[in-house]
């Protein structure tokens, strides 16, 4: 087993067992993770999530984002200061659309969750965009 730094395992998950998780997974839910999909922005169901609560892997469950790093940047989409854990992440160059951008990915699972970009607010600096259909919101307990 692979352990992340918050001690949740980080073994790739094998595209068999990844297929069976897609599953039950919505058509846009399945574009947005292994189509590098975008949804529409102002659109998505988490957008306005303020909730006490972790974003997770809408398909591995990977703990993401936790609710106090949420902000409103005015996008459209769903966005961050810090993820959960910076191993729950890995960042790719990503030069499609005429632009270069750094694409985020689930570490465990390798899905496509959005982008992060170098215009965020303090103390990182940074904002990490998601798509809603990326995500599944966990309420505290």
């Amino acid at each position: 087993m692979i352990c992340s730094s918050a001690g949740f395992d980080l073994t790739p998950i094998e595209a068999d067992k990844r297929a069976e998780m897609a599953r039950g997974l919505s058509a846009e839910v399945r574009h947005v993770l292994f189509e590098h999909g975008t949804e529409p922005p102002f659109c998505g169901g988490l957008l306005h999530e303020k909730g006490d609560g972790t974003f997770v892997c809408a398909l591995c469950s990977l703990p993401l984002f936790r609710s106090t790093a949420k902000f409103e940047s005015g996008t459209g989409w769903p966005s961050f200061r810090e993820p959960y854990a910076p191993d729950h992440l890995c960042e790719i160059r990503d030069a499609s659309h005429g632009m270069v951008r750094t694409e985020i990915r689930c570490a465990r699972c390798d899905s496509h969750l959005g982008h992060v970009f170098p215009d965020g607010p303090a103390p990182t600096g940074l904002r990490y965009c998601l798509n809603s259909a990326a995500l599944r919101f966990e309420k505290a307990t």
